[in-house]
């Protein structure tokens, strides 16, 4: 039972985690926006480097790519929610229910790992070579959160068995 609180409680972390985010990126829409905006234009990295080709200066485009990363993260943040709500009816059940409601929180958590490796560490980092900017590069937040995530993800993974009396 112990484990399956610690499964339980740690979703309701990444799942707390994701409501702050999305609260910001809707009440604070402009700070991350210009985060957004800047990787896009690749206007801090380094001078004369040969991938400007990849630029993109269309606002338009940054809305495009703003909205889109929030989409994702409303999603992530539904499915961990739903995902939690699931462990919890299920938390005292046999093994084999507990396994079946842990595929929604196995879902959300690969959601979450999928948006910090291809969103921010592929594309940001290496398309548009946030890794050169001192001012707008997120390749340290995003990799944490890929470990944080990734850790709980894999504790989500582990065989649950049933209590014995």
């Amino acid at each position: 039972m112990i484990t399956r609180t610690a499964k339980l409680l740690l979703l309701l972390g990444i799942a707390l985690f994701y409501t702050l985010v999305v609260l910001n990126n809707i009440t604070d829409f402009d700070s991350n926006y210009q985060f957004v905006r800047h990787v896009l234009m690749m206007d801090t990295t380094f001078p004369g480097n040969r991938g400007m080709w990849r630029a993109l200066n269309l606002p338009v485009l940054h809305l495009v790519f703003y909205f889109s990363i929030i989409a994702w993260e409303i999603v992530t943040t539904i499915l961990c929610w739903w995902g939690a709500f699931r462990l919890f009816l299920a938390l005292r059940s046999p093994a084999d229910v507990f396994s079946v409601a842990k595929r929604m929180p196995i879902a959300a958590l690969t959601l979450s790992m999928m948006m910090w490796l291809v969103a921010f560490l592929s594309v940001g980092a290496e398309w548009f070579l946030m890794w050169q900017s001192h001012l707008w590069n997120g390749q340290e937040a995003a990799f944490r959160m890929f470990v944080v995530v990734g850790m709980v993800f894999l504790m989500m993974l582990q065989p649950d068995r049933d209590e014995q009396p």
